[in-house]
C-alpha cells in the first residue's frame, strides 16, 4: 500500500518542505516504500514556531466549550478516516491489524476526555486569616507546546499530547518520529480538511539535529514534552535551557515482572505474553526482566515457552499474526546482540533467538525466551525494546526487590502474589511510577508516568493538564 506524497502541516496549510526535501518511508515488514514525506529543516521549524505563536493567540481566547467543539469535530473526522489511518499505522510500524486499533482508540478517547477533565479544573480560593484581602489561584494556558513523539504508537502518542494541549488552550507543534510519520502527516490532512484554526496544531518531521534542536532551543515554546528514550530526553532537557520551559517526559523503562509461588500462574502467564510480545516488545511498559520464584520456576518456564512457541508472525489486516516485525534494521541487530551477549555469558535459548526462516525481507525476529540468565547480561541491564524474555530465578522477597530496583529506570512494574502483606510492601518499595498487581490496566483517565530516569510529569489522566497550565495568584482588597 502506498500513501503517496505527504506534506507538512504548518499554519493551517499543507506545505512542501522549504528546501524541497523528501524522505521515502519503508514498511518494516517487507521494506517496500509506502510514502514520501516532506522532510523539514530549520526554516520549516522556524515557520512552525511562528505559526504556533499566532495560533496560541487565537486558541487561548476561545472558551472551553468552543475548544471542545473543535476537538469533537476532529475526533469525528478521525473516526471517518479510521480505516485509512489504521492502514498507515500497520504499514509504517508493521503492526498487526488488531494492534493498530489501540492508536485510534487512544487519540479519540483523548479528544473526548480532556475537555471534560479541563471543565473540572476550578479556580481555587485561598483563605486570608487577617480578612484583609481575597485571593484566587487561577489556571491559564502555558503557551506554545512542542511535542516529540516515539515511533512505536504513532497516533496513540499524538493523542496523549494533543488532548491535554488543546483542552488547556495551548497551541501545539507535533514532531512525529522520522521512522513512523505517515499517520501523523495524514492527521495533518484531516486537520486541513476540517479547516481547523490555523497554527493551533502544526505537524512536521525531519533530522532531529535540525528540526528538534531548532524547536527546543527557541524561546517561543513554553512547554516541551516528549515520549522517547532517556538519552534523547537528556539532550532535549539540555537544549531547552535557552529559556525556562515546562518539561514533561515519558522515557525509557526496564520493567520487572515478578511472580511468586502463591500467584495465579495462568493469569501471570497470560499477561507475560501480552505485555512482552505485543507490538513486538516495542512498548515502554513492556515486561523486560522476568523474576520467578524458585518453587515454580521450572513449571512456569515450561508453560511460558510452550505458549511463546505458539505465537504466529504476521502483520496487516489479512493476517492472523500475533506479532509483527521490529521497526528497523538497528532494532533487529540489537536483538541479535542481546542474544549473543546472553549466550556467551551462559544463558540458554529456550525458543527463538534468531531471524525466522522465510522472513529475510523486513526486520523480523523470533519471539525469544532465555533461561539461566544473570545480572551481567545486556538482557538485564538494558531496555530490550524487542521480543526477548529473560527469565530469572529468585528465592526471597528481599532478593527480588533488590534485583527489580537495580536499574536506572522507573516506569512500570508487575507483581503477581496473593499475599496482601507482600502486595503492600512491594507497592511501597518498588521504585517505579506504576505498580501493577495481579493484572494490568491502562486507560486515558489513569495517570501514566515514571520516576528516576524514566521521566517527569504524566501522560493520561487529569494530571497531564498540569504540564500545559500555569497557575496565577490574583489578590485584591476586600
Amino acid at each position: 500500500m502506498n500513501f503517496g506524497s505527504l506534506k507538512l502541516y504548518i499554519g493551517g496549510a499543507l506545505l512542501e518542505a522549504t528546501h524541497g526535501g523528501k524522505k521515502t518511508i519503508l514498511c518494516p515488514a517487507d521494506e517496500k516504500p509506502i510514502a514520501e514525506v516532506a522532510w523539514a529543516n530549520e526554516a520549516d521549524a522556524l515557520k512552525a514556531l511562528e505559526a504556533a505563536q499566532d495560533g496560541f493567540k487565537y486558541w487561548s481566547t476561545l472558551s472551553l466549550s468552543e475548544r471542545k467543539e473543535w476537538m469533537s469535530k476532529l475526533r469525528s473526522a478521525i473516526l471517518e478516516k479510521e480505516a485509512l489511518l489504521r492502514q498507515a499505522i500497520i504499514h509504517e510500524m508493521g503492526k498487526t491489524y488488531e494492534g493498530s486499533y489501540e492508536d485510534i482508540e487512544a487519540i479519540t478517547n483523548a479528544l473526548e476526555f480532556y475537555p471534560k477533565a479541563m471543565a473540572d479544573i476550578k479556580d481555587e480560593a485561598i483563605p486570608d486569616p487577617e480578612n484583609t484581602h481575597k485571593h484566587l489561584m487561577v489556571h491559564q494556558a502555558a503557551g506554545v507546546a512542542v511535542a516529540y513523539l516515539a515511533w512505536n504508537f504513532p497516533l496513540l502518542n499524538v493523542g496523549f499530547k494533543i488532548g491535554p494541549a488543546l483542552a488547556s488552550g495551548c497551541s501545539l507543534i507535533i514532531k512525529p518520529s522520522e521512522m513512523s510519520p505517515v499517520s501523523s502527516y495524514l492527521l495533518g490532512e484531516i486537520l486541513h480538511e476540517i479547516d481547523f484554526p490555523a497554527g493551533v496544531v502544526n505537524i512536521l518531521t525531519g533530522p532531529p539535529e535540525k528540526v528538534a534542536t531548532t524547536l527546543t532551543k527557541s524561546n517561543i515554546p513554553s512547554v516541551v514534552t516528549m515520549i522517547g528514550s532517556t538519552k534523547t530526553g537528556k539532550q532535549v532537557i539540555a537544549d531547552s535551557s535557552s529559556s525556562i520551559k515546562k518539561l514533561s517526559m515519558e522515557l525509557g523503562g526496564n520493567a520487572p515482572f515478578i511472580v511468586f509461588d502463591d500467584a495465579d500462574i495462568d493469569a501471570a502467564l497470560d499477561l507475560a505474553i501480552g505485555i512482552k510480545f505485543g507490538n513486538c516488545g516495542q512498548i515502554c511498559v513492556a515486561a523486560n526482566r522476568f523474576f520467578v520464584h524458585e518453587n515454580i520456576y521450572d513449571d512456569f518456564l515450561k508453560a511460558y515457552v510452550d505458549r511463546v512457541k505458539k505465537l504466529k508472525l504476521g502483520f496487516g489486516k489479512d493476517s492472523d499474526g500475533d506479532m509483527g516485525p521490529l521497526v528497523n534494521r538497528q532494532g533487529q541487530e540489537r536483538m541479535i546482540d542481546i542474544v549473543s551477549d546472553a549466550t556467551a555469558k551462559g544463558a540458554k535459548i529456550e525458543t527463538g533467538g534468531k531471524i525466522p526462516n522465510g522472513y529475510e525481507k523486513g526486520y523480523w525476529f523470533e519471539p525469544t525466551v532465555l533461561s539461566n540468565v544473570s545480572t551481567e547480561m545486556l538482557a538485564y541491564q538494558q531496555e530490550t525494546f524487542g521480543p526477548i524474555a529473560p527469565i530469572f530465578k529468585f528465592k526471597t522477597d528481599h532478593e527480588v526487590l533488590t534485583l527489580a530496583n537495580d536499574t536506572e529506570y522507573g516506569l512500570a512494574s508487575y507483581l503477581f502474589t496473593e499475599n496482601t502483606e507482600r502486595q503492600e510492601r512491594f507497592a511501597k518499595e518498588l521504585q517505579f511510577g506504576e505498580v501493577h498487581i495481579n493484572g494490568v490496566k491502562y486507560a486515558i483517565y489513569l495517570p501514566h508516568g515514571g520516576i528516576k530516569n524514566s521521566g517527569i510529569g504524566h501522560d493520561c489522566s487529569v494530571l497531564a493538564l498540569d504540564d500545559y497550565l500555569i497557575k496565577k495568584r490574583v489578590t485584591s482588597t476586600i
